[in-house]
């Protein structure tokens, strides 16, 4: 029990902690006026480099400590690459907000653009680490990277597409023309889709754990059967009305200033959650 719950719960305060640091960091760029933002993702640098590093000593260990190391590997690239879209100096090139009454091909082409550049850097990250992890004997920190891959580009789409609930609480100043992008709606045909096959991933990982013969392999599939499952969750956030954002909103500094807050559409309420 002790190999199944200790990697659950580690992943668990992983994905809270390195969830309220980022958000810390980009708060407080968003208080310190122009120029805080970039200065904060080039800060993190170090950040990005111990993650390359990790997963690189990694993929030839195959003990438990190796896979706990390409898990966290995974996600210090995955959270530099999200800081830099979060401060926005990695977005895409459209920066205005969406105009109403546009038909829905030039809608999603807008949204494309503004996030296109960061897709592009996640799309080589994965791939650069499919690359390197080819032939290795550890695959976690490729599967990680994989899963928070797979579920943000469905967090998207479904936001995108419409959702009943979308937190735009968090969203720093450099991302205030997003929401116009989004889409309130009762459902969307994604969605079941989406929380169908992450319930099944979640499955599989399991089924992995209950086949494996090694304390590394036990450890690896509850950390991505953890993960995943925290997706799953994050996905029926989307439509259930509970209060997930009060799990950072304590550790945030308060806003200078009103102004700095980006506006909000009525119809997308705080304690929601956004991804």
């Amino acid at each position: 029990m002790g190999t199944v719950w200790t990697p659950a719960l580690f992943a668990l305060f992983v994905w809270w902690f390195s969830t309220g640091a980022i958000l810390v960091a980009v708060k407080r760029a968003d208080r310190r006026g122009p120029g805080a933002h970039l200065r904060s993702t080039l800060l993190a640098l170090p950040l990005l480099a111990v993650g390359a590093s990790g997963f690189w000593t990694s993929q030839s260990d195959a003990s438990v400590g190796g896979t706990y190391v390409a898990f966290l590997s995974a996600l210090a690239l995955w959270a530099w690459v999200e800081m830099a879209f979060l401060t926005g100096v990695i977005t895409g090139p459209n920066r205005r907000p969406c105009p109403a009454g546009i038909p829905e091909w030039e809608r999603f082409l807008r949204a494309w653009g503004t996030i296109a550049y960061h897709e592009c850097v996640l799309v080589g990250v994965l791939i650069g680490l499919t690359l390197s992890s080819w032939n290795s004997v550890n695959h976690f920190g490729l599967w990680t990277f994989g899963v928070l891959f797979a579920a943000r580009i469905s967090a998207k789409l479904n936001i995108f597409l419409g959702v009943p609930r979308i937190n735009v609480e968090f969203l720093p100043s450099p991302l205030a023309h997003l929401p116009s992008h989004f889409r309130i709606a009762p459902m969307n045909w994604l969605y079941p889709v989406s929380v169908t096959l992450l319930a099944l991933a979640v499955g599989c990982w399991l089924e992995r754990v209950l086949a494996s013969s090694s304390a590394a392999n036990d450890t690896g599939f509850v950390l991505l059967a953890a993960l995943t499952a925290l997706a799953l969750l994050e996905h029926w956030f989307m439509v259930l009305p509970l209060p997930d954002a009060k799990l950072w909103r304590w550790m945030l500094p308060q806003p200078r200033s009103a102004a700095l807050k980006p506006k909000q559409d009525p119809m997308i309420r705080e304690d929601a959650h956004g991804l």
